[in-house]
């Protein structure tokens, strides 16, 4: 009974640690110049100032498809915040690429990566492989295998790197405002109280 109680609690233990988000300890993240379904390139370098999920898949990786949907609803839980995400397909052609996304419409940029070279360079040799990445462009952590990204480990992480994120002079002063007014009715709300 006792070797049935240590298997249940190792095999707790790894599934917890599979969770984990691993940090990127491999290096500077590497660059990428990528078309979009429509011919739009997407560098990286286009997205620094903002929080990046770069996540690497393809219509016949099963995880893959399964954890869109929970992709598509951290990014618009985060749709005010300066968050995006980048889903980098592994050499499919463009039709098997649209059929799917006819069936699992994404609001975020879908990229063609056709000779694998950005997800070797990236060393993503499990599907799905999913990394952030900070406002400075590096990245941060990954992640390999399928993930309900809308869950609140997830959002965790993002919030984690968006704390990070400098915000500008006009969002300040917005922000600013917004605390003062705050202030303001705090106030005159204890005054009528009394």
């Amino acid at each position: 009974m006792r070797w049935i109680i240590a298997f249940a609690a190792c095999a707790l233990a790894q599934a917890a640690a599979a969770a984990d988000f691993q940090r990127w300890t491999r290096g500077a993240t590497p660059p990428f110049a990528l078309e979009d379904l429509k011919g739009r390139v997407h560098r990286l370098a286009d997205y620094r100032g903002k929080v990046v999920l770069v996540n690497f898949w393809a219509t016949w990786c099963e995880p893959c498809r399964e954890e869109m949907p929970s992709i598509e609803r951290l990014r618009a839980s985060l749709s005010a915040e300066p968050f995006e995400v980048l889903a980098i397909n592994l050499a499919e052609p463009r039709s098997r690429i649209e059929h799917f996304l006819a069936n699992t419409p994404l609001s975020f940029p879908v990229l063609r990566d056709t000779d694998a070279g950005t997800a070797k360079a990236w060393q993503a040799r499990v599907l799905p492989a999913t990394y952030l990445i900070d406002a400075a462009g590096r990245i941060r952590y990954l992640r390999f295998g399928e993930f309900d990204w809308s869950s609140e480990a997830a959002r965790a992480k993002v919030r984690e790197l968006l704390r990070s994120v400098p915000r500008s002079a006009s969002d300040r002063a917005e922000r600013s405002a917004a605390g003062a007014n705050s202030a303001r009715l705090a106030a005159s709300a204890r005054c009528r109280a009394r």
